[in-house]
C-alpha cells in the first residue's frame, strides 16, 4: 500500500522488487495483492497486452495510505477513481502510461539493489526557478547507505527531443544558483553585482541545501537519465548532444591554481554530476552493476563511482601540497648554489652572515665580506686582542723621574703644587 500510494500504479513485479526485493519470485506480492483486494483496499485497473495486471489503491485504500506516509512527511499520490463511460459503460482511464511504468520499474530496479527504500522515493518534485518555472523531477532518490545522499532522475522514452534534455540539464543547473529568499542582504547584493558572484557563495547557503542534504561530494545536486524501450543508437545520439551541448552544465573546470603546470586536478564545485544508464541494463544488470556513465568519461562504473570525483578536490590539495614542498626544496637548492663560500676556511656562509654583508645598513659593519661569521668573529677578536695587548703596554710603560736641579729653583709654593 505504501508503494502504490507513492507510485500510484504498479504491477505485481514492480511491487515485488519495491516491497520484498529478497524473494525468488513475486508469487507473495501477487498473494498479498489477492488479500488486500479482498478487503477493498487495491484494485486492477487494467490488464496489458503481456498479461501484466496494474493495480491502484481504492478510496479506502488511499485513505488507509495517506495514514501511513504523511505522518513521515511523504506526499501520497493522486487517487485514481473509477469513473464510467455515459454511454458505454466502459471504464474510463485506465490507459497505462508507458512513462510513469518506467519511472516505477526505475525506482523498483534502485531499491531491489539496495539504493534507497521504497520511502525514500519521491515522484513528480518541483524545482522552481527565478523565472516561477517548475522543472519536476521523474523520480527523486535519498540513499546515503548507498552512498547517494540524493539524485535527481529524468526517465526519457525518446519521447523528447535530445535538446530539450540538454535544457532540463540547465534548468537543474540554474536552480542549483539560486539563493534563499530570506538570504542575507550581501549575498544577495554581491549575486546581483557579477553573473559569476553566486560561485563565491558556499553551497550551503544557496536554495537547493534548504532541500537536500549535502551531497558528500564536490559539485550540484547529481542528475541522472534513465533511457527506456530505445536502441543503443538513438541512446548514444542523445548522449552525444548532452555532452556537446551540456556541457557548461556538467564539466568541470580548471583550478586556477599557483602551480598550474604541475596540478592536473579538476575543479567540481559548479558543475551538475550527470550519469547516464538504460532501463534494460538496470534490469539485466541490476542498479548496483557497472551499468552507469558519468559524462565526461568513458566506460561504464557503479552508481557511487560514476558520481565521485578522484580527479577532482582531493586531488587538487594532494597536488598542491605536493607541488609546494618541491617548490621549496627547489628554492632552497637555489638558494644553496647561490650561498657565498668563505675565501679563508672554505666554508658556506650562514643565512645571518649572508644577510649581513649583503644588507646595506649592516654591510658597512660587517668587516672583510668574503669571509664567513666564524672567521669574520676571529677577526673581531684578534682585533679586540690588539687592541687590549695596545692598552696594557700604555698602561705599563714607566713615568720619567723628575730635574732634582730644576724642583730647587721653584718656589716653596711651586714646589708642593
Amino acid at each position: 500500500m505504501q508503494a502504490l500510494g507513492i507510485f500510484q500504479r504498479a504491477t505485481p513485479d514492480q511491487l515485488w522488487k519495491l516491497t520484498r526485493p529478497d524473494n525468488q519470485h513475486d508469487r507473495l506480492t501477487r498473494d498479498n495483492l489477492l488479500d488486500l483486494e479482498d478487503h477493498h483496499l487495491v484494485r486492477i485497473e487494467s490488464v496489458q497486452e503481456d498479461q501484466r495486471q496494474v493495480w491502484v489503491l481504492t478510496k479506502r485504500g488511499h485513505r488507509e495510505a495517506k495514514k501511513l506516509l504523511e505522518p513521515k512527511g511523504i506526499r501520497v499520490s493522486a487517487l485514481r477513481k473509477q469513473e464510467y463511460d455515459p454511454d458505454t459503460g466502459a471504464l474510463l482511464g485506465t490507459g497505462y502510461d508507458d512513462h510513469a511504468a518506467a519511472v516505477t520499474s526505475t525506482a523498483a530496479e534502485l531499491h531491489r539493489a539496495g539504493i534507497g527504500h521504497r520511502l525514500s522515493f519521491q515522484t513528480e518534485i518541483g524545482h522552481r526557478l527565478g523565472s516561477s518555472f517548475v522543472q519536476r523531477a521523474d523520480l527523486v532518490v535519498r540513499a546515503p547507505q548507498a552512498g547517494v545522499p540524493v539524485l535527481l532522475v529524468e526517465v526519457d522514452r525518446r519521447t523528447e527531443d535530445a535538446h530539450e534534455l540538454v535544457t532540463k540539464l540547465r534548468r537543474y543547473w540554474e536552480w542549483g544558483r539560486l539563493l534563499p529568499k530570506d538570504a542575507a542582504k550581501s549575498k544577495v547584493n554581491l549575486v546581483r553585482s557579477r553573473p559569476d558572484a553566486i560561485e563565491h557563495v558556499d553551497h550551503d547557503k544557496r536554495l537547493w541545501r534548504r532541500f537536500y542534504p549535502p551531497t558528500g561530494r564536490e559539485g550540484l545536486v547529481p542528475v541522472a537519465f534513465v533511457f527506456a524501450d530505445t536502441t543503443t543508437a538513438k541512446v548514444a545520439n542523445t548522449v552525444a548532444v548532452l555532452e556537446k551541448d551540456g556541457r557548461r552544465y556538467w564539466a568541470p573546470r580548471r583550478y586556477e591554481a599557483l602551480y598550474a603546470k604541475t596540478v592536473t586536478a579538476l575543479d567540481y564545485r559548479q558543475a551538475v554530476p550527470v550519469v547516464i544508464t538504460t532501463l534494460e541494463q538496470l534490469t539485466e544488470h541490476g542498479a548496483g552493476a557497472a551499468v552507469w556513465r558519468r559524462l565526461g568519461r568513458d566506460g561504464a562504473q557503479t552508481l557511487t563511482d560514476a558520481l565521485d570525483n578522484p580527479d577532482g578536490h582531493a586531488l587538487y590539495r594532494a597536488q598542491e601540497a605536493h607541488a609546494e614542498a618541491e617548490d621549496k626544496r627547489r628554492r632552497a637548492a637555489e638558494r644553496e648554489a647561490r650561498c657565498p663560500v668563505c675565501s679563508r676556511c672554505g666554508g658556506k656562509f650562514t643565512d645571518e652572515r649572508w644577510e649581513e654583508v649583503t644588507v646595506h645598513r649592516t654591510a658597512v659593519r660587517a668587516g672583510d665580506k668574503s669571509v664567513c661569521g666564524p672567521c669574520h668573529a676571529d677577526d673581531i677578536a684578534r682585533q679586540e686582542a690588539d687592541a687590549e695587548a695596545a692598552r696594557r703596554a700604555v698602561a705599563a710603560r714607566p713615568e720619567p723621574e723628575g730635574d732634582p736641579e730644576s724642583a730647587r729653583g721653584l718656589g716653596w709654593f711651586r714646589r708642593w703644587t
